[in-house]
């Protein structure tokens, strides 16, 4: 492969994406990351590709002395909602037993130049690299959302969002207790269309 663009290729990176496989938050184990070991992780996620430099996101950082109060709003979300006792539990359960989190926050941004989906792709594409940088530095990662994390009133206690701001994805860093067992894949040729003219 010849290469002008002076870009090297990196085999190591690409033999981890081909091979990545996000770890259950329920198998997450302190301990979690120190925020000095949280920050290249961080650095890594905003990275992500962003039309126009807006910066449509941003990081709050859920520490273990947080979860129980997070997992008591979700309780609290579910009985205003009229959520189930199964709904409610499962809801709460990744407050209940998370380690650390880091909430990805899309922040729309008004630009003529960007339309908000494009904002919102980065967002997710925020999530994702922070999902990556995890699990490449040896930890385990999951990245979650849940029915509570949809719920405006529970956004604004839980996080203090404002108005233009919802949460993209919850990201659970912790220690990981075992290796999943790989999980079946998509078959490429039934996703993948080749424009040839």
């Amino acid at each position: 492969m010849t290469n002008d663009s002076q870009t090297l290729a990196n085999d190591a990176a690409l033999d981890f994406l081909l091979s990545r496989r996000s770890r259950p938050f329920k198998t997450l184990i302190a301990p979690a990351p120190t925020r000095d070991e949280l920050m290249p992780l961080l650095t890594a996620a905003a990275r992500t590709p962003d039309h126009g430099k807006l910066e449509p996101w941003r990081f709050v950082v859920i520490e273990k002395a947080a979860m129980p109060r997070l997992a008591e709003l979700t309780a609290q979300a579910g009985v205003r909602l009229g959520k189930s006792d199964e709904d409610i539990t499962k809801g709460r359960a990744q407050f209940d037993l998370g380690q650390l989190a880091v909430v990805v926050v899309e922040v729309q941004k008004k630009s003529e130049k960007v339309p908000a989906i494009e904002q919102s792709y980065s967002a997710g594409a925020a999530c994702l690299a922070l999902l990556n940088a995890a699990l490449a530095a040896g930890w385990g990662a999951n990245w979650l959302s849940g029915w509570a994390s949809h719920d405006r009133m529970f956004c604004q206690q839980a996080f203090a969002l404002q108005d233009n701001e919802r949460v993209a994805g919850i990201v659970h860093i912790a220690t990981q207790r075992a290796t999943p067992p790989e999980r079946p894949r998509p078959e490429l040729s039934d996703l993948t269309t080749w424009i040839q003219e």
